[in-house]
Parts: structure tokens; sequence; C-alpha cells
């Protein structure tokens, strides 16, 4: 197995439409094993292939508290949704940001196991939330875009300068400690 890098927001590879699986085999088989480890390390409860630059239709999640759940959704489909509600969201794409998006409150899904056996499944609550925003990421589409343009931009800006600063870090780790100095 071996730790992906997370695709973070604003890239626009993170805009990319995921196609279709054609074949369920081991190469599959090993980037869902690889998507797992990324996302527990992370740590995270779901993970799109689209955030991690593969841009077929996959994801993984486990919102168990122990990671004892792990689910994957090849080639997923909203077959029914029904309800709203309002969760605080963030994304492994857009580290540190929340925000409430609204979504269905109870959905069903069609996709294929790891094993490309179809089965069909009823989730609500915290579960159907995490599967509408990792399947909107296979759209093309993150949780950001839930928010105002003016919200969004500042999101933008925030991850930009948060960016910098730990390039900053990176480059010379004692300046931030001699900067309080006098």
């Amino acid at each position: 197995m071996a730790k992906l890098t997370i695709l973070e927001f604003p890239d626009p590879r993170l805009r990319t439409v995921a196609k279709p699986v054609a074949h369920v085999d081991d190469a599959l088989r090993t980037l869902i094993a690889d998507m797992f480890e990324t996302m527990y390390a992370a740590p995270g409860i779901g993970l799109a292939a689209t955030q991690v630059d593969v841009h077929r239709q996959l994801l993984v999640l486990d919102i168990s508290e122990d990671g004892s759940k792990p689910m994957v959704f090849v080639n997923p489909q909203i077959l029914a949704r029904d309800g709203e509600q309002v969760y605080q969201e963030g994304c492994l794409s857009v580290p540190g940001i929340h925000a409430e998006v609204q979504r269905a409150n109870h959905i069903r899904v069609r996709a294929q196991d790891r094993d490309g056996a179809v089965f069909e499944l009823d989730a609500e609550g915290l579960l159907a939330v995490c599967i509408q925003h990792e399947m909107d990421h296979l759209a093309g589409k993150l949780f950001v875009d839930y928010l105002s343009p003016l919200k969004r931009e500042m999101v933008r800006k925030k991850l930009a300068k948060a960016r910098k600063d730990a390039a900053a870090e990176k480059a010379d780790p004692a300046a931030p400690a001699r900067a309080g100095t006098a």
C-alpha cells in the first residue's frame, strides 16, 4: 500500500469529471487499498479518486469511530433522495475549512463493491452526507461550491496563505521563533 497525494483547492484537477470504471480488477483493488491508507492517515472519513488525481468513479469511506467499517463505491449512482439536513462539512482537499452544507437526509445509492458486485444501500444522516460529498468530487464539485462567491474566495486566500506560511517554515524553520524576539 502507498499513501497518495491529496489535491487541494483550488487545484483545477479537482474539477475533472470522473469516468466510469470499466473493469474491477487487481489494479483497482490496489488503488482502493492506497486510498484507504491515505484517507485514514489524513485523517478523514471519505475520499474520492478525483482527490488523488485519478479520474474514475470510485470513492471510499468509513464513518465509524474506530475505522472498522470501510465501504467502497465503484460507479455510484443516487437512485432516490428525500428530506433535508444541514451538516458542518470539511474536506481533505480543503484542509482546515468547515462550512454548513444542505443535502438530502436520506438517499438510496447503487454501486459496485471492491469485487465488482452490484449493491444498493439506503443511507441517512452522516453516511448520506458523506456519500453525497464524495460523489460531488466525482462530478468535479467541491463543498465550497455551495458557499457564496465571497466566502469561496476567502477560503481560497486562507489556503494560499497557509501554503505560503508552510513553505516559508520549511525553508527556514527558525524564522517563526526569531520573529517574536527583539
